[in-house]
């Protein structure tokens, strides 16, 4: 069988070369970093050669190391006895992975603490590790990066919540505007005294402060931290939402603040039970959600997305080429995972060209999905055949991708399934199916059957086999090259016949005009 695979510098239109055997991407391969925060301790190592980050290793404690720290002014104690431990574990492990050295930064509590300094000695003397402490406006920062790196056209406002404070940062055209801080972490607010009043007035004094200082008008507000995650798990949990990814899910104020409200009905361990929420993160829940709804009150957003990317992957960002930040997450992600894991890669693009004719008039970001799914259509090949549309399904609606909101998951999930099976009837996936409207289930299914069919139609080009016209008078023309008369066989012609079935149009096959020698 002839090789057809894609060099590895081959361009693609607009998307521009492959970067993954560039020098500064490259460097991004194994990159570690550890983010000492106030109620939590991460180790993320991202291998980092796509545009899209990949977790090679990720491991987090709940140290609670700013516990307390309104009180008395320095970390809790327990919580710097866990917090050693778990750098010392860190330390020890990106050894053992034989990587460069992490890049580990401190938040509130270390660089609020009175023995904060202590701590980074004794962190560097028996860890080997240097935390680089920094202030309000770079947490900002790096948090707001790590928006960017999931949505590189995000506008609107960032907002980062930790143990002991919250940062806001704008985003505007690619760029980071204004920022600003506040002690409107969880740990800091439970030290107000004077009851829920009190709280309250806290509340609403130090959001209109930040309101103040980042006066503009924000159709999005972007949420970073887990006790944001925690409220947009149990906003799920209350309105039956049928898929559990929190990156990218979005909430309309109105849904927000019915949940905040339905929080403070319900007994926290209950709901705890139910969604998977660790104690200690529960326990800061109901404060995060009355800022929450000061922060909808003040700002008066249209919506409001839950970002997993904050400040580790703002980090990765850091350390991008510039080249490699302007490229589209998705779909280098996409022809990441389709170099690594498909038979033949750099037959996605072969792919697209041939069935594009079929999508004539789509939107860029229709065609968008159409490219990311000719580049994934054969990554789970090594699946057992039973469960390839199932997985198929499975691996997108789950995926670690950024630039892929909740219904673009749905769709380019169910044409994967379609690339494998032509009925989706009877699929447990069925209640996600209702992220889409009617036409965008029918556009997958006509996509998934149209990958379903070239697929088997050649093994190499299927532009050398035949090209597919979509006429204005609703007849799907397939016109055979003489290579593709062969190959037309009986499964081909099956598939291409329920192929425009789903587009409910007729068919006409016709074989090329040969040139005439001379």
């Amino acid at each position: 069988m002839e090789d057809h695979a894609l060099a590895p510098t081959e361009d693609w239109g607009p998307f521009g070369r492959p970067l993954f055997d560039d020098p500064s991407a490259r460097a991004l391969r194994r990159v570690g970093v550890v983010d000492v925060g106030s109620n939590s301790i991460r180790m993320v190592v991202f291998d980092g050669a796509a545009r899209s980050p990949a977790y090679f290793f990720n491991e987090k404690v709940m140290c609670g190391l700013g516990q307390g720290l309104a009180t008395t002014g320095r970390l809790n104690p327990k919580g710097r006895e866990r917090a050693l431990a778990a750098l010392a574990r860190f330390a020890m492990l990106a050894r053992g992975m034989d990587m460069a050295p992490l890049t580990c930064v401190a938040t509130a509590a270390v660089r609020e603490a009175e023995d904060g300094p202590e701590f980074q000695a004794q962190v560097l003397a028996e860890t080997g590790l240097r935390l680089h402490v920094i202030d309000g406006p770079e947490e900002a920062r790096l948090s707001a990066q790590g928006v960017l790196l999931g949505w590189p056209e995000a506008e609107g406002l960032v907002c980062d919540i930790g143990g002991n404070s919250m940062e806001l940062a704008e985003l505007t055209g690619g760029a980071i505007g204004r920022r600003a801080t506040s002690p409107l972490g969880p740990f800091r607010i439970q030290q107000v005294e004077g009851g829920p009043e009190a709280v309250a007035a806290h509340i609403r004094a130090e959001v209109a402060k930040l309101r103040e200082a980042i006066p503009g008008t924000y159709d999005r507000i972007y949420l970073v931290g887990g006790s944001w995650r925690a409220i947009a798990r149990l906003d799920m949990e209350r309105t039956t939402y049928p898929m559990t990814v929190l990156h990218e899910y979005r909430m309309t104020p109105d849904s927000a603040l019915e949940t905040v409200e339905w929080i403070g009905k319900n007994d926290l361990q209950q709901l705890r039970g139910r969604v998977g929420i660790s104690s200690d993160r529960m326990e800061l829940v109901p404060l995060a959600s009355r800022v929450l709804a000061e922060l909808i009150r003040q700002f008066a957003p249209k919506e409001i997305d839950i970002s997993s990317y904050g400040i580790r992957e703002g980090m990765l960002y850091e350390q991008m080429p510039e080249k490699l930040r302007r490229r589209d997450p998705l779909i280098e992600a996409c022809r990441f995972q389709e170099a690594t894991q498909a038979r033949l890669p750099g037959f996605g693009k072969r792919l697209y060209e041939f069935l594009e004719p079929l999508f004539a008039g789509a939107s860029e970001a229709r065609l968008r999905i159409v490219k990311a799914a000719c580049l994934l259509h054969d990554t789970t090949w090594r699946t057992h055949p039973d469960y390839r549309a199932e997985a198929c399904f499975d691996n997108i609606t789950r995926a670690n991708l950024g630039g892929l909101s909740h219904p673009e998951r749905v769709f380019l999930g169910l044409a994967l399934l379609h690339r494998y099976k032509n009925s989706r009837a009877g699929s447990r996936m069925e209640p996600m199916f209702a992220l889409l409207d009617e036409a965008a289930v029918q556009d997958a299914e006509v996509l998934g059957k149209a990958m379903r069919f070239a697929s088997m139609f050649t093994i190499g080009d299927p532009c050398e086999a035949g090209k597919l016209k979509l006429t204005k008078k609703g007849v799907l023309e397939l016109t055979l090259e003489p290579k593709g008369v062969a190959l037309f066989g009986e499964v081909a012609q099956a598939r291409f016949a329920s192929l425009a079935a789903a587009m409910s149009v007729t068919t006409n096959i016709k074989a090329a005009k040969l040139a005439k020698a001379g």
